[in-house]
């Protein structure tokens, strides 16, 4: 309908001035293409074949990226020292080749870094034994990005059920948060930390009886060291297929952030599938202005740039 009234608008005008046609039609165009393109144009967590728990090549998510306009993607392949397979035949699952990692990517860099921004980056999953190991393995490639994640809590995986059993859902959250905290203790080699309420994910009840405001005592000790320390936040839209309410972290712990003074916030979709790159994207941006944001941050070499929302 309004491309109709544009063009019935220059039939009108023929025999009069071009330039006003052309002014009241690129007028139009810019302003469907604002309200159609995603605000947030940068992933800064994604996953490939080379990670454990994904059988997509990298170059089909670099192509999928591509196709929907995305500007950059950096990928952030697992690597989880001392995890606790329950099989055998998982074993080193989540311990990545680094080496192929490496040589992939800088193919990959090659042939489509005209088409696209690429970044070579890296998710820890951190545990407090493994501190100095982990800055060793950190210290020893050229990561431009790093994320610390806690996907193990005191030798379990939240991901199983017998993380929760026997005891109350607020008890193995806590724990979980109480883990997190052990880690900012001990290991500083990082850049944000994702996904931090990742134990919802899997909980009993997920988030439907999660807040910040009822864990706020030990989320904001995390808070305020990650903010003293310089460390960004991030926020992961994974959530999105496993039903959540809310995002990874949930807004609240956002807005804290924030409040804190904290200013670095990466947008990661968490996606090991073409599919699920940039998913909820538009909900993520709008999040971030909601609590106060007007940049979102990327990172290159170590260094955060601040990316206009």
């Amino acid at each position: 309908m309004k491309m109709s009234a544009c063009w019935a608008e220059e039939r009108f005008c023929e025999s009069g001035s071009c330039k006003y046609i052309l002014a009241v039609c690129l007028a139009e165009t810019i302003r469907r293409w604002e309200e159609t393109a995603m605000p947030i144009l940068a992933d800064y967590h994604l996953h490939s074949s080379f990670s454990g728990d994904s059988d997509t090549p990298m170059e089909k998510m670099i192509e999928k990226g591509i196709a929907m306009g995305m500007e950059t993607m950096c990928f952030t392949e697992h690597m989880d020292m001392d995890y606790p397979y329950s099989k055998a035949e998982e074993e080193g699952l989540f311990e990545l080749d680094t080496e192929s990692y490496a040589n992939g990517f800088e193919r990959c860099k090659e042939k489509y870094g005209g088409r696209i921004r690429l970044h070579f980056g890296i998710e820890l999953g951190i545990q407090p034994h493994l501190a100095r190991a982990l800055e060793a393995y950190a210290g020893k490639y050229q990561f431009e990005f790093v994320i610390a994640s806690s996907h193990i809590c005191n030798g379990k995986d939240p991901y199983y059920a017998d993380f929760y059993k026997g005891r109350t859902q607020e008890e193995a959250y806590r724990e979980y948060f109480q883990s997190i905290l052990d880690n900012l203790k001990v290991f500083h080699d990082f850049d944000v930390y994702g996904h931090l309420d990742y134990v919802v994910r899997y909980g009993p009840g997920k988030d439907r009886d999660y807040s910040y405001d009822r864990y706020k005592d030990i989320l904001d000790q995390i808070l305020y060291r990650l903010v003293e320390g310089g460390k960004g936040l991030e926020v992961n839209t994974g959530a999105v297929p496993h039903g959540l309410r809310e995002l990874n972290p949930c807004t609240d712990i956002i807005k804290r952030y924030r409040n804190l003074g904290g200013d670095i916030v990466t947008v990661g979709s968490d996606a090991h599938a073409p599919e699920r790159i940039g998913e909820g994207f538009e909900r993520a941006a709008d999040i971030l202005k909601s609590c106060g944001y007007k940049y979102y941050t990327v990172f290159a070499e170590r260094k955060p740039e601040f990316i206009k929302l």
